[in-house]
């Protein structure tokens, strides 16, 4: 049976793991499994911009990825970026196995808020069906409301649904014909390989 596996930094709350967990089934129709805590490399550390490089990241990810899992999603408490972007929500591998999305500005407590730990597991769930989105081929889509909208500021997480458009929907049904898997209703798959 082919699986997401979710492999969460040493700080990564349960309730927010569940949460992505129930999510992502909903989404992908696929099980859920978890890695052990994966290990954040220090030196994606940038002591400078105070942030951790994502790319980083991903290559540890890609290092200790199980050879059946059909996606990993690393989920980490670190402020991330890329080179050319002063911060992201998550970065994955387009059309590829790896994801990762970073839960630090998904959290009020970051723009000085209270602690919302509802609205942080909705944002983590539309992040994390966005950046796996990717991984199976989806690209940024124009229909705002969809999960594969861009999100450069919190407000656009928070505008968008936490499930994919028709169009998008639509798609990533044939790249599961693609891998071998049949969807489901709603954007489920059955593993067929």
């Amino acid at each position: 049976m082919s699986f997401i596996c979710l492999a969460p930094g040493k700080e990564v709350g349960r309730a927010v793991l569940e949460a992505m967990e129930n999510c992502l089934q909903g989404t992908f129709g696929l099980p859920t499994r978890r890695l052990g805590v994966f290990p954040e490399p220090s030196v994606s550390y940038d002591s400078k911009r105070d942030q951790y490089s994502s790319s980083d990241m991903l290559q540890v990810l890609a290092a200790i990825q199980p050879p059946d899992a059909v996606r990993v999603l690393g989920i980490t408490e670190r402020d991330i970026f890329i080179p050319m972007l002063s911060f992201i929500f998550g970065q994955a591998q387009l059309g590829g196995r790896i994801a990762l999305i970073s839960l630090a500005r998904l959290r009020q407590t970051f723009y000085g808020l209270p602690p919302d730990p509802e609205l942080l597991m909705k944002r983590a769930c539309k992040e994390a069906i966005h950046e796996l989105g990717h991984t199976f081929g989806l690209t940024h889509c124009l229909d705002q409301g969809c999960a594969m909208s861009l999100s450069t500021a919190i407000q656009q997480v928070d505008s968008k649904a936490q499930a994919f458009c028709g169009n998008c929907r639509t798609l990533l049904h044939d790249r599961f014909k693609a891998i071998g898997m049949i969807p489901k209703d709603g954007g489920h798959a059955e593993d067929h390989t």
